[in-house]
């Protein structure tokens, strides 16, 4: 799928985790709820490191672009390494490591140790890069071209900064789920995992599939692409995303938000 779709599908995902915490009675306050969606969008970015044209190449200048030529070769060099006879030849590291639940679960659990061991500064630094993915991927058209990056990053910077302040105040969420002290923020590696996995059934849906799995491996192939049958999927950026996905995924969300707040 293509970003905006991801991103979207990212937010409903965290939203309906809202809605199914508040029925099993740990519901999130609402800035738990805010910063995990908006966190949960840009995750689901997130895999995409392995694509030097993908969304999230661009959304911090040279930097990103560097990040994604780093992840594009690790991928494809960890791909070779594991590959079995059954799995094809390839050029590059595109839908290979960074889309697999093994990822998913060590970027979010690097993410929670970072939290709660690299303090505020820390928090902040993970808030804003998810913001700017977030807004790279929610707000696609007004963040297009280069002359919007600093504006978008100084709304990042100023959101961060805000939701931070607003977490930290007692009752707001920052020890959501995890109450023990020094635990305060270990949450934030949650909407992480799930926008990665996100992300990786919404590639799992179109025309190439996706090694979920891997290193699991599937008959004569540790790469499987994982996906239902071919008359199923659709190609990235085809009408069925444009049209039926993302306002599903916007449907979808407001359900689980307006459940998640107790408003349905």
């Amino acid at each position: 799928m293509m970003g905006p779709a991801h991103s979207l599908s990212g937010a409903a995902a965290w939203l309906g985790v809202g809605a199914a915490a508040a029925a099993a009675g740990r519901p999130m306050p609402w800035p738990v709820l805010l910063c995990g969606a908006l966190i949960c969008a840009g995750a689901a970015l997130a895999p995409d490191l392995d694509h030097k044209a993908a969304t999230i190449s661009r959304a911090f200048g040279p930097i990103s672009r560097w990040v994604c030529e780093i992840v594009d070769k690790l991928s494809y060099a960890v791909y070779k390494a594991t590959r079995k006879q059954g799995d094809p030849r390839r050029s590059g590291g595109h839908r290979t490591l960074t889309h697999t639940w093994l990822w998913a679960v060590l970027i979010g659990a690097g993410t929670s140790v970072l939290a709660i061991t690299g303090g505020r500064w820390a928090v902040l630094a993970i808030l804003f890069v998810h913001m700017v993915l977030a807004i790279e991927g929610l707000l696609w058209r007004a963040a297009r071209g280069s002359s919007s990056d600093v504006l978008v990053w100084l709304l990042a910077a100023t959101s961060a900064w805000i939701l931070a302040g607003v977490l930290d105040k007692p009752g707001n969420g920052a020890d959501w789920l995890f109450t023990a002290p020094g635990q305060e923020y270990l949450w934030l590696g949650l909407p992480i995992v799930l926008g990665a996995l996100v992300h990786d059934i919404g590639d799992a849906l179109t025309v190439s599939g996706c090694p979920i799995l891997w290193p699991i491996p599937v008959g004569r192939k540790r790469w499987y692409p994982i996906g239902p049958p071919k008359g199923m999927r659709f190609r990235a950026g085809s009408w069925v995303e444009l049209k039926v996905l993302m306002p599903a995924f916007m449907l979808l969300g407001g359900v689980g938000g307006a459940a998640a707040l107790n408003v349905i």
